[in-house]
């Protein structure tokens, strides 16, 4: 396991503290196993988004991950240059461009999203299933209070 930070005995028991670790392990986790597909996490995420909602206005796709429209510049650059998506005119308005997913990129993430599964399987490793079903409802609640949580039936 990585190296803790050291951090008092009261401050180690805090929810706050716990959930930061966790969540920096997860990361590191999944950032890993993406790196063996040559894919960053942001990359990921935009490509995962864009095979969800596509063809979709660059623009529209920034909003949705709330990423800063510079950066989104980038990232869209960089999966069109790996083949994994295309920018073209937007069917509904020309004016814009419309990123849509190619064949590759469907490729590519079956591929992440099996190694991000085995990544947060890792995470998860501890916990029996009906822990980690638990711990979903429960972090869910947690990141969005405001939200309606109910279980599905």
């Amino acid at each position: 396991m990585a190296e803790t930070p050291f951090a008092p005995a009261r401050i180690r028991a805090l929810p706050s503290w716990l959930l930061g670790r966790a969540a920096a392990r997860g990361h590191r986790l999944v950032a890993e196993a993406l790196a063996r597909e040559g894919m960053r996490m942001m990359h990921h995420a935009v490509l995962s988004a864009v095979a969800e909602l596509g063809p979709v206005s660059q623009a529209a796709l920034g909003r949705s991950l709330r990423i800063d429209p510079k950066d989104m510049v980038g990232i869209v650059t960089d999966l069109v240059a790996e083949g994994l998506v295309t920018r073209g005119p937007d069917p509904a308005d020309r004016r814009k461009n419309a990123i849509a997913i190619s064949a590759a990129g469907k490729r590519r993430l079956r591929r992440t999203q099996q190694l991000g599964d085995e990544a947060n399987e890792e995470l998860t490793a501890p916990l029996t299933a009906e822990e980690r079903a638990q711990l979903i409802d429960l972090l869910t609640r947690i990141a969005d209070p405001e939200a309606d949580c109910a279980p599905e039936s």
